[in-house]
């Protein structure tokens, strides 16, 4: 039974191909932008987590919060504060950091990138945490400061000319040398950036005490959530104002996602509108169908159809056209999914790859069959009522 079913729905819809291929192309777009969305959102997740499970679950980020509104004073991190941290003995160790976007100057060639400080001796511990390594050259020493490790894309693709070791490179009107060049790791900050002493960056940039922010690793064994509250009344106590923010890796990564949350559903509420457009059109369709199609139905009635039989075509032809769509749409919104993972990695985000996961196919296509299915409810229901003798005499 379900095979005449199946033969008396395909057998409709091949027989009026245009028409057709017009009603999905609303469901086609939905479920290629849903799909897409969806799975370039779980790439970026993904991505992140990943990112920040390089970083280590024992680490707190401490920084400004910046201008809170009128009348009030934005008043940054300071070595103080970086000294009121070190004080605590449950942490391994604290690291101030600043940076800033910068220009450049390599071979009469001037660019912006991103600039870091750091003390010589926490750099090796700071790229620990985000996976970066030597490929060329040494690490910064201790006592150094005119002195640069450079990003592999600030090396390779920045300028027209590479920069090679020992190469003189210009930061904010200031002469460094390169002493290192780091391995690509597919993250454009950290390809694309320049990381000097944080003595010659206060330099150059004239911010003598200025911190940007501050991480600092908890010793084995410490719980976390204690050490933050801890850090938070130490600041407290040795600051006039509370601006400032103690955050863990969880914390950061966990409000990352609820962003990205937020956006995902924002955009696929909005390409579901191309669903709710599909389906109005597989509506009209079938209303159509049946007009076309009454005098059909008047003789299948007359030989023995019930109205249940005629009703079970009709949602058959209309979830059919729909899951054509969706099947179309879920293959184009695939093919999305991978044009922004190659995309991402030529412009130096190789850490993002967007996933094919057989759920989301699945999803798509199950969507695309009950949004078919639902949009010619009205008509099959008014195909299964019709009277046979009135539908034998419609011309």
């Amino acid at each position: 039974m379900i095979n005449d079913y199946l033969h008396f729905a395909v057998s409709n819809i091949l027989h009026r191909k245009l028409r057709s291929w017009l009603t999905v192309l609303g469901i086609i777009i939905g479920v290629a932008a849903i799909i897409a969305l969806i799975s370039v959102s779980q790439g970026l997740k993904g991505s992140i987590e990943e990112q920040f499970s390089t970083f280590g679950a024992d680490r707190i980020l401490i920084s400004a919060q910046g201008f809170q509104g009128p009348g009030s004073a934005s008043k940054g991190l300071t070595e103080k504060d970086v000294d009121t941290i070190k004080k605590l003995s449950e942490f391994k160790y604290v690291s101030p950091s600043v940076f800033t976007t910068a220009e450049v100057e390599y071979s009469n060639e001037v660019k912006f990138t991103s600039v870091q400080g750091l003390p010589a001796e926490d750099y090796t511990e700071a790229f620990k945490d985000v996976g970066l390594e030597i490929e060329e050259g040494r690490m910064i020493r201790p006592g150094e400061k005119k002195v640069a490790l450079i990003g592999h894309r600030v090396s390779n693709v920045m300028f027209d000319k590479k920069i090679r070791l020992r190469s003189k490179i210009d930061i904010n009107g200031e002469e460094f040398t390169v002493i290192g060049i780091l391995k690509e790791i597919g993250n454009a900050q950290d390809d694309n950036s320049i990381n000097i002493p944080i003595d010659a960056y206060r330099d150059a940039f004239n911010e003598p005490d200025h911190v940007d922010i501050i991480i600092a690793q908890a010793k084995e064994g410490i719980d976390i959530s204690e050490l933050q509250e801890k850090v938070e009344r130490e600041l407290k106590k040795a600051r006039d104002d509370e601006n400032y923010q103690v955050l863990t890796a969880e914390q950061i990564a966990q409000q990352i996602n609820n962003i990205l949350g937020v956006v995902q559903v924002v955009l696929i509420g909005i390409a579901a509108i191309s669903l709710v457009v599909g389906g109005i059109g597989i509506m009209n369709s079938m209303y159509t169908s049946v007009l076309e199609r009454t005098k059909e139905i008047g003789i299948m009635k007359s030989i023995g159809a019930q109205n249940k039989n005629i009703l079970t075509i009709f949602l058959m032809e209309s979830g059919l056209l729909g899951l054509f769509g969706g099947t179309f749409g879920v293959g184009i919104g695939i093919g999305i999914g991978q044009i922004v993972t190659i995309a991402a990695k030529q412009a130096g985000y190789g850490f993002l790859k967007v996933p094919v996961s057989p759920g989301i196919i699945a999803f798509g296509l199950a969507f695309a069959f009950i949004v078919g299915m639902v949009s010619g409810a009205l008509p099959a229901i008014k195909a299964s009522q019709l009277n046979p003798v009135d539908a034998l005499r419609h011309e």
